[in-house]
């Protein structure tokens, strides 16, 4: 396939989710912005975001009480300032989207706001009941097709990020509708591509979250973080044959009870907080009632709820399970935990930039640290539009690689996620696909130990794809998920602890015996552990008061 030259653009937004929308709104007025898709424009996690978005804006609530929330669900290891960031910019960040034409449920006259797990107050905004976040994009794209310079190409599928010594200088694209690859130059880039849950057999996420934006920041010698702590959403509708369907934690945060097959509610007996405890807590726990009960699923139980409001209050999802012969009202939903979200990725400081000069990131692609350990619910919308705008901002300052802790010598740990030279383990793009999703669903999944991670990892190293393999997104994308299975399953096995999401049956404790570190990992490089940069002394002060 011919390669064609001589395009630019001053910046190049990869993804079209609600952190590369809201970081094109913030550059148009600094230069020519170019915002690349692999799919239709529509096609990302955050056009499927049921649950909502959190902010600090209810009368009874306060940015200080988000911020604690936020910093307990992590679990030991968020970044403070970033986590001050988020909270503390999250409510101007509404006030913006209503102001561009975004339309939350009231009650009345106010905003009306949910809760859901480990939220110490009702802070969720939503729009159309269950529908946030594909009317926060509508409202993102409206204003960004009503601003000058801004142009948003769908179907073009990022190959690799072009560098000149050692700073990028613009991407290598796949035109999927013409067949042509093209050479784009631009200052800087904002890697916006969203999550990796298609790297699990069972996954919440869209066909296109194929951890596209890691594996090419892996590509380019860019620092990655914390790619062991996966987040499992702990109700995904079950269904043989049918694709993972998301069942919003709004539900039990509307009261919403899980029994497991012999009709018991269970999560009390698990934590104090039962369906409303920290999500990877939740998963834990059904996934062990499975266990315990020889069963594939638990069940979700909604009928002790008023029947016109739950229609009301989820139309999206009533009307989804009525296709699967399921009535949410009246019958007992079959639920299982699938792959929701990644807390790690891309290594970037607060304004986005990353270790490469030029190279940035946004949203869940990108790893600050805000997350730590397990997100804390509905904080992801919210991220994508603070961090979004953030890292715009500073793609228009002259381009400077973040800094980072280095490795120390004796910590590393040999990893690669180079391809395999075996012919035998060699597979064409869908088969390969399908390989690395079982093996990460089956040993580096919600349950873990040292012996299933090493296996995966010996098992990873020996998959390749195929010779005489076509250029088309699809074997692109094969080897991205296989890059990204190989990161995941290494970085799982190096961290000796359970924290947060991530959980190591022989290891079920968390390390005391050092501050709580972040993992890091590069091309050529292997896996090391550093601790977070403490926060200023007046963080915490600082957002103690106000909403």
């Amino acid at each position: 396939m011919r390669e064609k030259k001589g395009l630019k653009a001053d910046y190049v937004i990869l993804g079209g989710g609600i952190a590369g929308m809201r970081a094109a709104i913030e550059l148009a007025a600094a230069g020519s912005v170019l915002v690349l898709t692999k799919g239709d424009v529509h096609e990302s996690n955050s056009q499927q975001a049921q649950g909502g978005i959190a902010a600090a804006l209810a009368d009874d609530d306060e940015v200080s009480l988000h911020y604690q929330d936020t910093l307990r669900a992590g679990d030991g290891l968020c970044s403070e300032q970033a986590v001050q960031m988020l909270v503390g910019q999250g409510p101007r960040e509404i006030q913006r989207l209503i102001e561009w034409g975004m339309k939350f449920d009231r009650d009345g006259n106010k905003l009306a706001f949910t809760r859901e797990g480990a939220h110490s107050r009702s802070r969720v905004l939503h729009a159309h009941g269950d529908s946030t976040g594909a009317q926060t994009m509508r409202a993102l794209i409206a204003k960004a097709r009503h601003l000058s310079g801004i142009e948003i190409r769908s179907h073009a599928f990022a190959l690799d990020i072009l560098m000149e010594g050692g700073a990028v200088t613009g991407v290598l694209y796949l035109d999927e509708k013409q067949g042509t690859v093209h050479s784009l130059s631009a200052r800087s880039v904002l890697l916006a591509t969203g999550g990796l849950g298609q790297v699990y057999q069972e996954t919440t996420n869209p066909a296109v979250a194929t951890g596209d934006g890691v594996a090419l920041a892996y590509r380019a010698g860019a620092l990655l973080s914390d790619l062991e702590f996966i987040q499992f959403h702990p109700t995904a509708l079950f269904v043989k044959g049918a694709p993972r369907f998301l069942l919003s934690e709004a539900l039990r945060g509307e009261g919403g009870i899980l029994r497991n097959i012999l009709l018991e509610r269970f999560m009390p007996r698990y934590h104090e907080a039962g369906e409303l405890a920290p999500r990877d807590v939740v998963s834990r726990s059904i996934v062990m009632e499975m266990q315990k009960t020889r069963s594939e699923f638990v069940y979700l139980d909604l009928t002790g709820l008023d029947a016109e409001h739950v229609k009301k209050r989820f139309p999206t999802i009533y009307s989804t399970c009525l296709q699967n012969n399921l009535d949410i009202t009246q019958d007992l939903i079959p639920v299982r935990p699938a792959a929701h979200y990644s807390m790690g990725g891309v290594a970037s400081d607060l304004d986005g930039a990353t270790s490469v000069a030029g190279l940035y990131a946004a949203g869940e692609v990108a790893a600050t640290g805000v997350h730590g350990a397990n997100r804390l619910a509905s904080n992801s919308l919210l991220e994508g539009l603070v961090f979004g705008a953030r890292a715009a901002a500073a793609m228009t300052r002259p381009p400077c690689p973040a800094s980072f802790p280095a490795p120390p010598r004796n910590e590393a740990v040999p990893c690669s996620a180079q391809q395999s030279t075996d012919p035998a383990a060699l597979a064409p793009p869908e088969k390969l696909i399908a390989l690395v999703r079982s093996v990460l669903w089956s040993k580096a999944g919600i349950l873990r130990n040292g012996r299933d991670l090493s296996d995966a990892v010996k098992k990873l190293e020996t998959l390749g794809l195929g010779p005489e393999i076509p250029p088309q997104r699809r074997a692109y994308e094969a080897m991205n998920v296989l890059t990204v299975g190989r990161l995941i399953a290494r970085c799982a096995l190096a961290r000796r602890e359970s924290r947060g999401a991530h959980y190591r049956t022989e290891l079920p404790l968390k390390d005391d015996s050092r501050p709580p570190s972040h993992s890091y990992v590069r091309k050529g490089g292997g896996v090391f552990f550093a601790p977070s940069l403490p926060a200023p002394a007046t963080a915490s002060q600082s957002i103690s008061r106000g909403r």
